[in-house]
C-alpha cells in the first residue's frame, strides 16, 4: 500500500467517525437562559428565549398534585435528594403546564441556577450524550417529556429506564426528569394484555413492559375535573385577564362551550377564555 492510498483510507475513516459521533458543543451554554430544547441531530442545547406557559396561580383545582411537585422541585434545586416525577392522567387537566409553572416559581427562588431542558420522545435514545453535556455544568437542570408512551414495537423505553435508575454511571445529581403522560404505566392496555396471553412467561413479559413506570418515585395523577372546577379555572382566568363579563352570562356561555366540546378540562376552559377575550377585544397579556 502507497502512502497516498493509506492517506486517503485514513482520512475516510476519520470522515466516517465524524458523522457518526455528536458534534463537540463548541458554544458554550447560555446560563442566563432558564429553558433549553434538545436537537438530537446536532448534539446542541438550544435556548428558549421565552416560554410558553401559564403562571401558577392560574392553575386550579390541582392543589394537591401541585404542591407536592413544588416540594419536590424544591429539594431539587436545594440540592437535597428528589424524586423523577411521572405526570399522568386526563388530558387537558395541566400536566405541562405544572411542570412549566412550577419550573418557573422555583426557578425564581433558585435565583437562575435551575434551567428546564424539553427533550422529545423520539430523541430518547441519545440520552447518553444529553447527561454527559448536562454532568459537568454548574446548574441544575430538570429534563421534562411530555406525552410519554410508547407501542408496541417500540425499544426506546429501555434507555429511558437506564437513565433513571441503573447504568454504571446512573443519573447526574444535578439532573432530575419530569414526564408527562395519559397513560400510568406508559404503555397501551392492550399491549400489557397481549403480554399476558401470548408471552412464554407472561408475569415477567408484563413486568418487563410495565417497570419503566415504577423508576418513577413520585406519581401524579390528574383526573377530570367536575362543573364546578371547570367554571372556577374560567372565573381565575377572567378575573386576571381583567374580562369584562356578566357573571350569569359567562357560566352559562361556559357551560354550553363545555357541552358542545364533550368534556370539561383546564384546555377547554383555556379555548373558552381565548374566543371571550376575542370576542370582548381583551388583550391576554
Amino acid at each position: 500500500m502507497t502512502d497516498e492510498t493509506a492517506r486517503q483510507l485514513l482520512t475516510r475513516i476519520a470522515d466516517a467517525l465524524d458523522r457518526l459521533s455528536p458534534p463537540a458543543d463548541s458554544e458554550p451554554l447560555d446560563e442566563m437562559c432558564e429553558a433549553f430544547v434538545w436537537r438530537a441531530d446536532s448534539g446542541r442545547l438550544l435556548p428558549v428565549q421565552e416560554v410558553s406557559r401559564v403562571d401558577i396561580n392560574l392553575l386550579v383545582g390541582i392543589d394537591r398534585v401541585r404542591d407536592s411537585l413544588l416540594e419536590n422541585t424544591r429539594w431539587f434545586a436545594t440540592g437535597l435528594p428528589a424524586n423523577n416525577a411521572l405526570l399522568w392522567g386526563a388530558r387537558g387537566m395541566g400536566k405541562s403546564s405544572l411542570v412549566k409553572a412550577v419550573h418557573a416559581a422555583v426557578a425564581r427562588e433558585a435565583d437562575g441556577t435551575l434551567a428546564l431542558v424539553e427533550i422529545h420522545r423520539e430523541d430518547l435514545p441519545s440520552l447518553p450524550n444529553l447527561l454527559a453535556l448536562l454532568r459537568c455544568r454548574p446548574q441544575n437542570f430538570i429534563l421534562f417529556c411530555d406525552d410519554l408512551s410508547f407501542d408496541a414495537d417500540d425499544t426506546t423505553y429501555k434507555s429511558l429506564k437506564a437513565m433513571l435508575e441503573g447504568g454504571i454511571e446512573g443519573r447526574p445529581r444535578n439532573v432530575i426528569f419530569y414526564a408527562t403522560s395519559n397513560r400510568r404505566h406508559l404503555m397501551p392496555r392492550e399491549m400489557i394484555e397481549n403480554e399476558r396471553s401470548t408471552g412464554i412467561n407472561p408475569g415477567e413479559a408484563v413486568q418487563e413492559k410495565v417497570s419503566l413506570s415504577d423508576r418513577f418515585g413520585l406519581w401524579l395523577g390528574f383526573h377530570h375535573c367536575n362543573q364546578d372546577i371547570f367554571l372556577e379555572i374560567i372565573d381565575r382566568y377572567v378575573e386576571h385577564f381583567g374580562i369584562r363579563v356578566d357573571r350569569a352570562t359567562l357560566h352559562a356561555e361556559a357551560i354550553e362551550w363545555s357541552v358542545t366540546r364533550g368534556a370539561r378540562s383546564g384546555r377547554v376552559a383555556w379555548q373558552f377564555v381565548q374566543y371571550l377575550a376575542g370576542r370582548t377585544g381583551t388583550k391576554l397579556e
